[in-house]
């Protein structure tokens, strides 16, 4: 498998949030560098998501920093934080395309930050960019669904349409919150696929939350474990075993004081 490079794209270091007495992240240290696809795993409310969030500022932190291709997240304006999304990919469970439009234009919703004013209708856009956005289609093998409404097509196609949106972001870090827990094995396994190819050949960073071992283990250069808010695991995927990761999965049951005798 291919390593990662050598570029810093991502530094958190002893990121904690909260929401109300809720700790959510607890002192989360985080590199991730150019070229590499890490996943981070752990039970629903381990603090995933939150994380992912945290990195491109939709979460602020309550302590800690989080630096993003040399933007300090933690201390950006409105308007950093605007420029670093246009930067940032994300790709959601749930698609988030616009289901009465083709395909074509969902893709090309992707660019609409590198122009001045809104488009409405592909045949609005530059020509360069509707032939960027068709090698994005071609790219996760969908050209031939370019005019193709997007609610009329299967979960694994909608979300290889919304990879390809992402892409014609032109992002230098692309973030994929469970991409593919909606999806049939054989489609999780297409949409896997599509992401490490994205990552080695366009030498693009990928951060991906995962509930499947396996495709973890299948595609990850590395695997990051929380639970209960904090990092647990964090290890190369390359001679890790199902045992290995599964551990992170034990419940972490609170501490029970004995009832004192009557």
């Amino acid at each position: 498998m291919t390593v990662a490079g050598d570029d810093l794209v991502i530094a958190a270091r002893d990121v904690t949030k909260r929401f109300g007495d809720t700790l959510a992240l607890d002192r989360v240290s985080l590199d991730v560098h150019r070229s590499e696809l890490l996943v981070l795993l752990g039970l629903s409310g381990s603090g995933k998501s939150t994380l992912l969030r945290c990195l491109n500022g939709l979460h602020p932190v309550t302590s800690g920093s989080v630096d993003v291709g040399g933007t300090r997240v933690d201390q950006a304006s409105n308007a950093q934080l605007r420029a670093l999304r246009r930067r940032v990919g994300f790709v959601f469970q749930h698609f988030n395309l616009v289901g009465r439009l083709s395909c074509l234009e969902n893709v090309l919703i992707g660019g609409l930050g590198r122009l001045r004013l809104p488009r409405y209708g592909a045949l609005t856009y530059p020509r360069q960019m509707r032939a960027e956005a068709l090698a994005h289609l071609d790219r996760v093998g969908l050209a031939d669904h370019a005019d193709r409404r997007a609610d009329t097509l299967s979960g694994g196609q909608q979300q290889r349409v919304a990879i390809a949106r992402t892409l014609m972001q032109q992002p230098a870090l692309l973030l994929a919150d469970e991409p593919v827990a909606s999806l049939d094995p054989e489609n999780a396994g297409v949409v896997m696929d599509l992401l490490f190819r994205v990552c080695i050949e366009e030498k693009l960073t990928v951060v991906c939350t995962l509930h499947q071992v396996d495709l973890a283990l299948g595609w990850a250069h590395r695997l990051v474990g929380l639970q209960n808010g904090r990092k647990v695991l964090d290890r190369p995927a390359v001679g890790m075993t199902r045992d290995d990761v599964m551990a992170i999965y034990q419940r972490v049951e609170p501490a029970v004081t004995p009832a004192r005798p009557a």
